[in-house]
């Protein structure tokens, strides 16, 4: 499995192994980055499907030379018409549920393929979901990872219509088992050869309406579509970061990192103010996420406000040398995937997809091989909030892409798994990198903090990868943060990272916390 790898060759690294060389034979055979990213988009939904599949929603931003802003495709998709937060709040939910219909929106993923493909893409729809059928229909080995995925999950899915897949004779696949999952391969084999209509109407679109009992009817799913949108964009550590705007809280990541900038923060790992500034700008930049993402039609706040230097200079100078009480986000898990590609022309795409909770709602589309994903749990049910669940709306998500330039050129692709943690893993990643000035190898390979969960006036509770430096876990216990230490966890990834120097040599890297997450390169390596 090749983690690392530095040249002037194309490349794409994702969570499989699979993915990735996928991804490196649509480029051999003429595709372009996009061409690339969908294929290995495809694969990890079809060898990792805890993490994402075609029942998901898909944020992408794409890079060409020349061009002097990226292109940023938002395909979440909307509440069905059937949605309604009053009958769920009748019910006696005070939120929003997880392993339930209510919490299934449009999956939005093949309708971002599709516009993908017709504004970039140089093959068919067919040609790049080859490998994902071929995988699909022949089989694949299980990973420690999913092995222990399914097993975990067998209570809640074996029973599901397409469980069969995921359960041959009964029993949860061990690793290095070979699964094949033949229905989700006759679905494809039918988008391939349908477009849209393999999957948004007749047989599929069906099971969708019947498996969400209305909540998703036939008309929600033929009237999807994404939308291009205009990105979010901030000049910091001297490059300029790109993510995708509000309904994702991508601007988190650049909130965070414009606010370390004005710290002064010191440019080495092992001094506990580099970490401190960095989780303290994190809590200032999150804090009140939940007060405002939503739906950018419904937003009371306007995503420019988000980035805006006074906001960010406010929250700099409330940091203090010691762990304040700022208030908190709730904890929104995940179940993604993120993926990146460079074909030999210089585009570049970072796109993330996700099922979000692992499998998503547990629900299936009939025995489809469809999966249909948890992303309504991102609404609220609070009457008269601004992301309360309507029909037609798009829930507050997770997915944080981020793309970076460089005067104009491409230079960064980096993202991250990770539900509430990804703002936190990309703002690590990219302080290593451009603060600190690490190599992509090296910056995967060093322990990392989270926040999952803190209260209001609570000072911060990081957990720290046990290797962490002893005088990083000191110095933050001695600034006042509640820290623990904790084996290296492969859930804070895995990590992407495509680095483009001046010199034009691309630096690649995945994710070593994760066994199948590998870089793949056109010569094969």
């Amino acid at each position: 499995m090749i983690r690392s790898a530095s040249g002037f060759e194309a490349c794409a690294v994702s969570p499989h192994h699979l993915a990735s060389g996928a991804g490196v034979e649509i480029l051999q055979a003429g595709g372009n980055a996009v061409d690339a990213a969908i294929a290995v988009n495809a694969v990890v939904g079809v060898v990792r499907p805890t993490d994402c599949g075609i029942g998901g929603d898909l944020f992408a931003l794409i890079h060409r030379p020349g061009d002097d802003t990226p292109a940023v495709l938002n395909a979440s998709g909307r509440a069905g018409n059937g949605a309604s937060a009053g009958a769920l709040r009748d019910a006696g939910f005070d939120q929003m549920p997880i392993r339930h219909p209510a919490a299934i929106t449009v999956p939005g993923c093949i309708d971002g393929w599709i516009a993908l493909l017709d504004r970039f893409g140089a093959l068919s729809l067919e040609d790049v979901l080859g490998p994902a059928i071929r995988l699909a229909s022949d089989g694949f080995p299980i990973s420690v990872e999913m092995a222990a995925n399914l097993a975990a999950l067998a209570d809640e899915i074996a029973d599901q219509p397409s469980g069969f897949e995921f359960y041959p004779g009964g029993h949860a696949p061990v690793e290095g088992e070979i699964l094949a999952r033949p229905a989700l391969a006759q679905t494809l084999g039918g988008i391939a050869s349908q477009g849209r209509n393999g999957f948004y109407a007749g047989e599929v679109a069906a099971a969708i309406e019947t498996a969400t009992g209305g909540w998703v009817t036939a008309h929600d799913l033929d009237s999807n579509a994404p939308d291009w949108v205009e990105p979010a964009r901030l000049d910091v550590l001297g490059e300029t970061a790109w993510t995708v705007p509000p309904n994702s809280q991508g601007y988190i990541t650049l909130a965070t990192l414009a606010i370390f900038e004005q710290l002064g923060a010191p440019d080495r790992f092992d001094d506990p103010d580099y970490h401190h500034l960095l989780i303290e700008a994190y809590r200032a930049a999150a804090w009140d996420r939940e007060l405002h993402l939503a739906d950018p039609d419904a937003m009371t706040v306007r995503a420019d406000d988000l980035l805006h230097p006074l906001r960010l200079g406010e929250r700099a100078s409330a940091i203090t040398s010691r762990a304040g009480g700022w208030p908190a986000p709730g904890p929104l898990p995940g179940g993604t995937a993120y993926m990146c590609t460079l074909d030999a022309a210089g585009m570049g795409v970072s796109l993330m997809q996700s099922n979000f909770h692992g499998i998503g709602s547990g629900v299936s589309a009939g025995s489809t091989g469809v999966w249909l994903h948890s992303r309504g749990a991102g609404f609220s049910l609070d009457a008269g909030h601004p992301n309360e669940l309507a029909p037609g709306k798009r829930p507050a998500h997770t997915l944080a892409p981020s793309l970076w330039t460089s005067d104009g050129a491409l230079s960064m692709l980096l993202g991250s798994r990770g539900g509430d943690l990804q703002p936190q893993l990309v703002a690590q990643l990219a302080a290593d990198l451009l603060h600190l000035g690490m190599d992509p190898a090296h910056a995967q390979a060093m322990p990392r903090w989270a926040l999952d969960h803190f209260g209001p006036g609570v000072a911060s509770a990081p957990a720290l990868e046990d290797t962490m430096p002893a005088a990083v876990v000191d110095g933050l216990s001695g600034r006042g943060h509640d820290v623990t230490t904790v084996p290296a966890q492969p859930a804070w990834g895995p990590v992407s990272i495509i680095r483009i120097t001046g010199d034009g040599v691309h630096h690649a890297a995945a994710d070593p916390r994760i066994s199948t997450a590998a870089v793949v390169v056109v010569d094969g390596t």
